[in-house]
């Protein structure tokens, strides 16, 4: 693996991981001994630096290979995550290496992790997930599906999409295939022979979106996906901006009637799951919503259904402003 520049730093080469080969141990508690590695091309480099908070320390040559040097420095964590990459440095080059693997300008979101007594579960070590978009997955229950003009979504009224083979179009969040808990429920023995062994669900709470990634209300899964028991009341206009209208979309997705099936029906498919001997993996999205959550309540979808306390975004006196 020789490089065919002269003093350029072989990049095909690089390599660590956040695995038990390149981070000893792997997860670590407070206050342990972590050793860590990072691998070059044999005799490619002149120096590797591991970086922390813009802190440099030259790491040792500690093996090598036919084909590989390894390097490795070992530091003790506290309590704290620690963020960090690596700087390679050859005679005429210079690089970094995270995350994404080497880069001239790394960025910290990218950095290497340890999180202090985090440990992975030792039924997700090694198994095999499969991962539903539940909207384009299997529809299993017709009468919970998104109405066309239910409401309106990014400046837009939403639309049912009956053709399930439509490609999706640029900015698709707005259009509902249908698919649903009950049809990943249908599909379950299938998805057991294939082998799964943990289910992994896009969002599944209250969620205006396709994708429910800008969720609504982080208590109650969508009734979308679930169950609607009680519904009634109108749709919004074809040309409507705002949900003012939207009777239908307050009571389907903020009736507590229907939340509480919502959140039995889940409770159900769960023990489905786990009496094929899979698990379920839910998406939670907690670093961020959108204008839907009854928290902020911008759309007024809480403020119309009379049951909640004034959002932030509604009342400066609202208890989450």
């Amino acid at each position: 693996m020789e490089d065919n520049l002269k003093g350029r730093i072989n990049r095909d080469a690089l390599f660590s991981s956040e695995t038990e080969d390149y981070r000893m141990p792997m997860e670590p508690d407070a206050d342990d001994d972590v050793l860590l590695r990072m691998r070059t091309a044999k005799g490619n480099v002149d120096h590797v630096y591991y970086v922390e908070d813009k802190a440099e320390v030259e790491m040792t040559k500690a093996k090598s290979d036919e084909l590989f040097d390894y390097y490795e420095y070992e530091i003790t964590v506290g309590t704290d995550q620690v963020l960090y990459h690596f700087k390679v440095v050859s005679e005429q080059d210079v690089c970094l290496y995270n995350r994404l693997g080497p880069t001239q300008d790394g960025q910290p979101c990218f950095d290497f992790k340890i999180t202090p007594g985090f440990h992975t579960p030792e039924w997700a070590k090694g198994a095999v997930m499969y991962q539903i978009f539940v909207d384009r997955f299997c529809n299993g229950d017709e009468s919970n599906d998104v109405e066309s003009y239910e409401y309106v979504y990014i400046g837009r009224p939403v639309q049912r999409v009956t053709e399930w083979d439509r490609y999706p179009a640029a900015m698709d969040v707005g259009y509902f295939y249908g698919g649903d808990l009950q049809g990943i429920w249908d599909k379950l023995d299938y998805i057991k022979k294939l082998g799964v062994e943990a289910i992994y669900l896009n969002p599944v709470f209250v969620s205006p979106s396709n994708h429910k990634y800008d969720c609504q209300d982080y208590e109650h899964i969508d009734p979308h996906f679930t169950r609607i028991e009680k519904d009634g009341g109108g749709l919004v206009r074809p040309d409507a901006t705002d949900n003012k209208e939207a009777d239908r979309y307050v009571q389907r997705s903020a009736g507590k009637e229907n939340l509480e099936a919502s959140d039995a029906f889940f409770a159900r498919f769960v023990e489905e799951v786990h009496k094929r001997g899979m698990r379920v993996i839910l998406d939670g999205v907690f670093n961020h919503c959108g204008s839907f959550n009854k928290w902020l309540d911008a759309e007024g979808i809480y403020e119309h259904s009379g049951d909640y306390e004034a959002g932030a975004y509604e009342s400066k006196s609202s208890p989450y402003h």
